[in-house]
């Protein structure tokens, strides 16, 4: 794959415009509702070493304050960090989703830190629970470089619920882009429309599975953390390109992780699907 460098050109990927309900295989449960199932059972699906779009899942440091030692992630997965959060379910049945509703040449997701040189081959990264990271000056710089040769960054699965957060996270875009504001998107953005139209009436709460209860007759309850309204933010460079786009109070990543999920709401694994491969396409075309 060509290195990042300006625009990202989607080259000879043209696109399968798709419904996002063609992705439901929606037989095996993937696994952790708090009591709602078990482990995941099904195999991953599996991906050539090389192709014009990786998953990259950034791997970073926890601030000492809100370290997650050594435990599980998805499939009984082990990693230190909260930058394992959903690995590696989530990474691969999204990638499984932009390989069959797009024309995108997908390889086998990977994750790696930013002062990993293989950064600039992708242009897109993911990262989760960044109100608790703890970005170094050194990969505070090399995320600049990255952003501002061509990458795209997006984070999600992270919340109001915990005051400190937001300020943590604000901090970190404010060294990383100095005088480049965290702006709410809007509807009429590109990215809302660069391949899946979406409009105010889908900005709405995506939930994690946490967030999921059992109730009367065995049916599947959403329960809400109080206080905790969605948002849509990015942060834009000089030319006025988005190259952040924050998933605030919605956990895009557990509704990929638990797209086969049966006891999962469908409609809310393809809202999340829609806007992960909008963002893959605007990274890959701006």
């Amino acid at each position: 794959m060509n290195r990042v460098s300006g625009k990202i050109a989607l080259g000879a990927a043209a696109l399968l415009v798709a419904t996002a309900a063609a992705l439901a295989q929606r037989g095996r449960f993937g696994g952790g509702f708090g009591g709602i199932g078990g482990p995941s059972e099904g195999p991953l699906p599996t991906f050539t070493p090389q192709g014009e779009f990786h998953f990259i899942r950034m791997e970073y440091t926890d601030l000492p304050s809100h370290h997650r030692g050594f435990g599980f992630a998805s499939r009984n997965a082990r990693g230190n960090g909260w930058w394992v959060v959903d690995w590696p379910d989530a990474d691969y049945h999204f990638s499984e989703g932009v390989r069959r509703l797009t024309r995108i040449g997908v390889g086998e997701p990977l994750h790696m830190s930013l002062m990993d040189d293989r950064i600039f081959d992708n242009p897109w990264i993911y990262a989760t629970q960044v109100g608790w990271w703890d970005l170094s000056d050194k990969e505070v710089k090399r995320l600049r470089e990255y952003l501002l040769r061509g990458g795209f960054l997006v984070v999600d699965d992270f919340w109001s619920s915990d005051p400190e957060s937001w300020a943590v996270f604000a901090s970190t875009m404010s060294r990383t882009l100095p005088g480049h504001p965290i702006v709410e998107m809007a509807e009429s953005d590109s990215a809302m429309h660069v391949l899946y139209n979406i409009e105010d009436k889908d900005r709405t709460w995506i939930p994690g599975s946490r967030h999921l209860r059992r109730g009367p007759g065995g049916t599947v309850q959403l329960v809400q953390p109080a206080g905790t309204e969605p948002a849509w933010f990015s942060v834009n460079d000089d030319k006025g390109r988005m190259v952040v786009a924050v998933n605030y109070n919605t956990d895009v990543g557990d509704a990929w992780e638990f797209a086969d999920a049966p006891e999962y709401p469908e409609k809310m694994t393809e809202l999340a699907y829609r806007y992960g491969i909008n963002y893959i396409i605007y990274a890959m075309t701006h």
